[in-house]
């Protein structure tokens, strides 16, 4: 019923903070008929828990590294504890039980995900205190314990987990029956994120000859109309219906069937309908919603990656300032003008920001019409082809990432008139404006660089854009940022 398109896009369906063996649902309250979020999970608390003490291993990590070295925990000590617990309850994700208890496999001792989560939080950890000037307070001895000693505690964190996830299933206290209503793209989704262990079949409103698909953990049970009866006969603890928003009649009839049994009923929409930009489950004052489109920075992911820009922004413009004045001398002395050519564009939400770069050209043109830079303009300069080959012209956005108008990483900004024009030409142009521009992006490291002459150029940036904004993580930052520096020093479709 669904293209492989909307299979994948299922994938992007996820909360920031949730793991790969979760579904987020929302779940009545039978006294007041308010709804509140929740997460249903098929380990049992002891497990949860376990999964939870990442931040605090970290922190007895600390204490064991002052410790042994005979140092005292003083308030710097406490503040970075807590600010190592936060980042790493963003940032460093636990190990998939689901996937381990399929395959009854336990997962490698020292993934590679771990160690670059980990290092990804030592970095913002050094930048920082290197920023903030607090450096001093803190013994190097015991930072190097900490952060050598830290991911090898989380290891065997990690491992626990596993062995008592084994343990527990092999003694059967991981079985509960259950049964998705649906044998289409999302059930089969559904059942790719759950245990096998435990599912009874799909039931359906098709017969077998109707439904088209070669997955062979598809077993039809039956009709819907013989759900409840299956349930109560079968002990079946758990019912996920996965029937297309279509269905909106037949659904609410199985919906009252069940209400007649003592399984756990839990709706999975089908939203493949649409283009997704960080979907996810939000509350408004008690009453659900789907996002359907919406940006990835809320909350805590939106101040630690404002907070990234700052500290790496300032950090990049007290390294380069020497880099800035030489170059500050050279555009003075090779062409009369200003040293930087600010040009209006397009920032958060849409609204109009100043972008800085170093001035390559004879002109500073910002009007309602705007010429794109080509390979062999006349109006470069020598010493802007320089500038522009090398990405040096950039540097500048550094004061606009501090200043807060641009971030590190994000969608490059295009100039107002040629927002103006691909607006009305690409479907969903204006939704790369949910975040920050930034200095690079996702479509720059694919090769998008350079001149746009052609509206398939311009469709293939917006394609990038929005996929980032689909699927931003910490670590799709470091990627991008790493795959800036080689391009750079490249030069590959700068001009």
């Amino acid at each position: 019923m669904h293209s492989d398109l909307g299979m994948r896009k299922l994938r992007s369906v996820r909360t920031p903070n949730s793991v790969d063996d979760s579904v987020l649902v929302a779940r009545r309250n039978p006294s007041g008929g308010a709804v509140k979020f929740d997460t249903t999970h098929p380990l049992p608390l002891s497990l949860q828990m376990l999964q939870q003490l990442d931040g605090p291993l970290i922190v007895f990590a600390l204490l064991v590294a002052l410790f042994a070295l005979g140092e005292s925990i003083s308030a710097g000590y406490a503040v970075l504890a807590v600010v190592a617990a936060m980042l790493a309850s963003r940032i460093v994700t636990g190990p998939s039980l689901n996937k381990t208890l399929a395959s009854g496999v336990m997962p490698p001792i020292l993934t590679v995900r771990l160690l670059t989560q980990w290092a990804l939080v030592v970095g913002i950890i050094l930048a920082g205190a290197f920023a903030f000037k607090v450096s001093e307070y803190y013994s190097r001895r015991v930072l190097f314990l900490w952060f050598v000693t830290a991911p090898v505690f989380l290891t065997f964190l990690h491992r626990v987990q596993g062995h008592l996830a084994l343990w527990l299933d092999k003694e059967g206290r991981l079985s509960s029956r259950y049964l998705i209503v649906g044998a289409n793209s999302v059930g089969l989704e559904l059942i790719q994120r759950m245990r096998l262990n435990g599912f009874v079949g799909f039931f359906d409103f098709r017969s077998a000859e109707r439904i088209s698909t070669d997955a062979p953990e598809v077993a039809l049970i039956g009709d819907c109309a013989n759900v409840a009866n299956f349930v109560r006969d079968n002990n079946v603890a758990s019912v996920y219906v996965a029937l297309p928003l279509a269905n909106a009649p037949r659904i609410k009839t199985l919906l009252n069937d069940l209400r007649d049994t003592t399984a756990s009923v839990y709706f999975v929409p089908d939203i493949f309908a649409f283009d997704l930009i960080q979907a996810r489950i939000v509350d408004v004052n008690g009453m659900p919603a789907l996002a359907i489109c919406d940006t990835p920075f809320r909350g805590v992911d939106g101040a630690s990656k404002r907070l990234t820009d700052l500290v790496l922004g300032t950090f990049g413009l007290v390294m380069l300032a020497p880099v800035f004045a030489v170059i500050a001398l050279l555009i003075k002395m090779g062409s009369p003008g200003p040293v930087f050519f600010k040009q209006r564009r397009y920032g958060l939400d849409g609204s109009e920001i100043l972008v800085y770069k170093f001035r390559t050209m004879t002109v500073c043109e910002d009007g309602p019409s705007v010429r794109q830079a080509t390979k062999t303009d006349d109006r470069i300069t020598p010493l802007g082809r320089f500038l522009r080959r090398s990405s040096l012209d950039e540097l500048p956005q550094l004061l606009n990432v501090v200043e807060g108008k641009m971030s590190l990483v994000g969608p490059r900004p295009h100039a107002v008139a040629h927002n103006e024009q691909y607006r009305k030409l690409i479907n969903g142009y204006m939704l790369r404006h949910k975040v920050r521009p930034g200095i690079t992006g996702w479509a720059q490291v694919h090769g998008l660089r350079g001149e746009t002459d052609t509206v398939d150029k311009m469709e293939q940036r917006i394609h990038y854009d929005l996929d980032y904004l689909s699927n931003w993580s910490w670590l799709l930052d470091i990627r991008i940022m790493v795959r800036t520096l080689r391009i750079v020093f490249s030069g590959k479709n700068a001009h």
